[in-house]
């Protein structure tokens, strides 16, 4: 592996792109990255309103794809394709392929048995919640109209929506912010529920930096 590691990014959400490069920036800034984007794939699992073979090949097809450029690890970044994900992590072990999620739970899990799942992305909130182990009790809460108003560019009406549902769970230990489209207003959900927070992306590059030092 080189002393610069490449890492793929792969995102079915153009809004989960600014984050995620926020964070290594922050956390990691020698990181060599690529940036995938298929927005497709989220319009396409709302629509199927599950998980099918079809997406899955889709999956692997791209995991081949960012391999085949010597990429040194895979993090996707949108969080409702979890099933897919390991399909592409089995095709590539032991090369680190991260679900979007994985290291946020392993952190959330460590703050609380009640952990709070704020989404604005309505099937993160059927497929998330089995990825938490049985110990906790996972409190979902889906943010309406947030999305639909980031898309139009309305971030302060996206922010708002999703601080107002947050207030729902004030009386989880911790909030997990499912997406890493949300992880900027963390602070915002902090004021609202009194909670600590935890994102996504801050997570991932926590985990990718330990794993990948582990292989150098």
């Amino acid at each position: 592996m080189t002393t610069l590691p490449r890492i793929a990014l792969i995102h079915a959400l153009k809004h989960s792109i600014a984050p995620i490069e926020a964070a290594f920036a922050t956390a990691w800034p020698q990181a060599r990255l690529m940036n995938l984007l298929d927005d497709s794939l989220s319009a396409d699992l709302a629509r199927d309103g599950e998980l099918t073979d079809a997406m899955t090949e889709r999956f692997l097809a791209l995991g081949d794809y960012t391999v085949a450029t010597g990429a040194d690890a895979i993090l996707f970044t949108c969080s409702a394709f979890g099933l897919c994900i390991e399909a592409v992590a089995r095709a590539h072990a032991p090369m680190p392929v991260l679900k979007p999620n994985e290291a946020m739970i392993e952190r959330a899990v460590m703050m609380g048995t009640r952990i709070g799942l704020l989404s604005t992305f309505p099937p993160t909130l059927v497929s998330m919640p089995p990825e938490f182990p049985a110990s906790v009790h996972v409190v979902p809460k889906l943010a309406e109209g947030a999305l639909a108003a980031l898309d139009r560019g309305d971030r302060a009406e996206h922010d708002r929506l999703i601080a107002d549902a947050s207030r729902s769970l004030r009386d989880c230990d911790v909030v997990a912010l499912a997406q890493f489209s949300i992880a900027a207003t963390a602070p915002l959900v902090a004021e609202a529920t009194g909670r600590p927070v935890v994102t996504t992306p801050d997570s991932a590059v926590e985990k990718l930096m330990k794993l990948l030092a582990a292989k150098a």
